[in-house]
């Protein structure tokens, strides 16, 4: 939204609602402005008073004497609509909404009244509910926050206005630089996806953080996202998400909806979307420090270089664990450190150049391999010894990151000791951490961003053909006339059919007598499975049957008859299903999907069968996916390797599983009204995949 600049840069402000009460809101915002270095026009409008902080005050914002860019509304919320109009009949295309009481207490209809105006006079509007705005390129500071951060290339977005300040004090603390910092608040007009597309283009920033509790319309965003983190400019998009274990408490009919909860659909969302998503605040400023004061590496090859063995080991566990290796020592770097070491030395990676390593040894050691085009990023520790000369190793650290500029993350380990040298390396840009697993994690972070950003992949959707979406409006219809909202196995199979997902043979029948016939039609070896509302999982009440033959069809119906009348003696039987059994080698998968609330449909792919909660062995999408999206979910699954052949078996046909999810992502896409959807199992062999099983719930 082109308006947004008449908040981040404008030329005329109007504080609506500046008090003279010392401590309030309305005073400290009018209090940041007026006595700021910002060099805009400041208009305090406050009708019980003629002056504040050296300016003069003015009875209402139509007495205001020029026209406004911006104004900042700290009024109580009955009045804020009618405020907000007058601001527009003054030229305010920008609109900062302080004020408290709107959907947040329940009161949607006055949200909903700001929207209307907003959307009648074009104006860009953050809030309500919001701490404000900074801008620290032209040292605009729209809000009550008493902190105003140091200038630098991270814009910060928070659904939370105290944690905002609390992230923007401890920044200073760690000369961490802001460019713009937003408390989105309720996001009436001007949410994530506004701001991500402006601060895409926003040359002062480099890096976007974001704090989360609540996002929506999860497809756009990840539209966006893709496009702002790769290519030539891309920009990392760093992401900390409250509620993690918010999980779905709701009552689930299918194994899909089990499985999602919300904090899966947010890892879908932010993996498909090329956020990083982090855990803690901790993990979110490591990230933050990393990502600002490096620049991209070429490549994963890390070289540690520490005066304690100890640590060295444990930072390359972790850098193993996540995707980093061990730069290998080539002969010319073996030469120039067995040159600079002592013999006790280690040369190897991680290189230990023991406890009582000067600044004199680490620079030399840090110069052989930050000059090598063989390593991609350094990773330096330093314990305090009696000896350790920590400031000038600081210089001799700094020196060499002036002169390389290669990836660097630094953990001086320990208290008082390291707190000199620490401060000396934050005020040159060095990336610190406390201790080196972190940075081994922020670092593999960094490496993995670059490799996304660098290598875009050509997204594309894949084009179904032979759907009958007429048929599934006719049966979807006719289930909403009936007040029907659950299709078991038999009614779920005509839904697929009609979109052409590969069905085994079936028949439904109604007795035994019925069951010798209908084992010949499917081929002679058969499953029998019982049709019920009630009984949601078959197999767990004897439901299904396998290795029906005509010989022993009678028998095994009484066998069926006998489990249910026992296990579940009080549903409601509508008849029986058979259907064909698959003899040839292939494995169990499970498609699925759920709909989550306010982000979108989720699509899953896992090993699947009566085991899919047990082994949890899934992945998650948001629709609509692309073919990459599809590669992506079944690349995280351990199961993978299973359709890659394994053990002697021959590889299973990854190419139809992925149309098959494409299937149903077209499905889904005509179908929005679909709430819950189990494909399971999906029998995947080596040539082509089967459906066996499946239910669909509507609205």
């Amino acid at each position: 939204m082109s308006n947004l600049n008449s908040i981040f840069y404008p030329k005329s402000i109007a504080v609506i609602g500046a008090s003279t009460e010392i401590g309030s809101v309305g005073n400290d915002i009018a209090k940041n402005l007026t006595t700021g270095k910002h060099e805009g026009k400041i208009f305090l409008v406050n009708p019980k008073t003629n002056e504040l902080y050296g300016s003069p005050c003015y009875p209402n914002v139509a007495a205001v004497p020029e026209k406004i860019d911006l104004a900042i509304i700290i009024v109580p919320a009955p009045i804020v609509p009618k405020v907000l109009e007058e601001a527009a009949h003054k030229g305010a295309k920008g609109a900062i909404v302080i004020s408290a009481g709107f959907k947040e207490v329940g009161n949607t209809e006055l949200e909903n009244e700001l929207k209307t105006i907003s959307k009648k006079y074009n104006i860009a509007l953050i809030g309500p509910n919001c701490l404000g705005v900074i801008n620290t390129e032209n040292h605009l500071n729209a809000s009550f926050s008493p902190v105003m951060p140091h200038a630098g290339k991270i814009a910060f977005i928070s659904q939370s206005g105290a944690m905002g300040t609390a992230v923007l004090d401890y920044a200073k603390k760690l000369n961490l630089g802001f460019s713009k910092f937003i408390s989105v608040g309720n996001k009436a007009v001007i949410d994530e996806e506004d701001l991500l597309e402006y601060l895409a283009e926003d040359k002062s920033t480099s890096v976007i953080a974001l704090y989360v509790e609540q996002l929506k319309n999860a497809p756009e965003l990840i539209d966006i996202c893709k496009k702002i983190t790769t290519g030539k400019n891309a920009k990392p998009i760093i992401a900390i998400k409250s509620g993690r274990t918010e999980a779905g408490a709701h009552a689930s009919l299918s194994h899909t909806g089990a499985l999602a909860g919300s904090d899966a659909a947010y890892n879908a969302l932010f993996d498909q979307a090329g956020i990083i998503r982090v855990s803690t605040m901790v993990e979110l400023f490591e990230h933050l420090r990393v990502f600002t004061h490096n620049p991209l590496p070429q490549g994963n090859r890390v070289a540690i270089i520490t005066n304690a063995g100890g640590p060295g080991v444990m930072t390359t566990d972790e850098c193993i664990a996540h995707g980093l290796i061990l730069a290998p020592i080539n002969t010319k770097m073996e030469v120039a450190l067995k040159k600079e070491l002592p013999p006790s030395a280690n040369w190897h990676n991680p290189i230990d150049i023991l406890g009582d390593a000067r600044s004199d040894r680490y620079y030399r050691t840090l110069k052989v391999l930050a000059g090598d085009k063989d390593i991609d990023s350094l990773l330096v520790i330093l314990t305090p010894q009696s000896m350790t000369d920590e400031e000038k190793i600081a210089e001799a650290i700094i020196e060499t990151k002036q002169n390389y500029k290669k990836p660097m993350v630094v953990s001086f380990i320990g208290g008082k000791m390291v707190t000199e040298g620490v401060t000396t390396l934050q005020s040159a840009g060095i990336a610190t951490v406390n201790f080196p697993e972190q940075g081994a994690r922020a670092l593999a972070a960094l490496t993995k961003f670059s490799e996304h950003a660098k290598n875009p992949k050509h997204d594309q959707t894949i084009s179904i053909k032979n759907t009958n979406s007429k048929k599934v409006d006719q049966i979807f219809k006719a289930a909403s006339a009936a007040g029907k909202k659950s299709f078991p196995e038999a009614e779920a199979m005509r839904i697929l059919s009609a979109y052409d997902f590969p069905l085994v043979k079936s028949h439904i029948i109604q007795n035994s007598a019925e069951a010798k016939d209908a084992i010949k039609y499917v081929g002679g070896l058969g499953v029998l499975k019982v049709i019920s509302p009630e009984i949601l999982h078959k197999s767990e009440v004897g439901g299904v049957i396998l290795n029906v033959t005509p010989e022993n069809a009678a028998e095994k119906m009484a066998e069926l008859h006998y489990n249910i009348k026992k296990n579940a003696p009080k549903a409601q039987i509508e008849g029986f299903l058979v259907t064909e059994m698959i003899s040839e080698y292939g494995i169990e998968f499970i498609l699925g999907a759920n709909r989550e609330p306010g982000l979108g449909t989720m699509i899953m792919v896992g090993l699947g069968g009566i085991y899919v909660e047990v082994f949890h062995d899934v992945a998650f999408g948001v629709n609509p996916l692309t073919t990459n999206d599809i590669e992506h979910m079944i690349g995280k699954l351990k199961s993978e390797k299973i359709l890659n052949g394994t053990r002697g078996k021959e590889p299973l046909d990854r190419k139809a599983l992925v149309e098959c999810i494409a299937r149903l992502s077209k499905l889904l896409i005509d179908f929005p009204q679909i709430k819950e959807l189990d494909i399971n199992p999906l029998m995947v062999t080596g040539k082509g995949v089967k459906v066996l099983d499946a239910r669909i719930i509507i609205e």
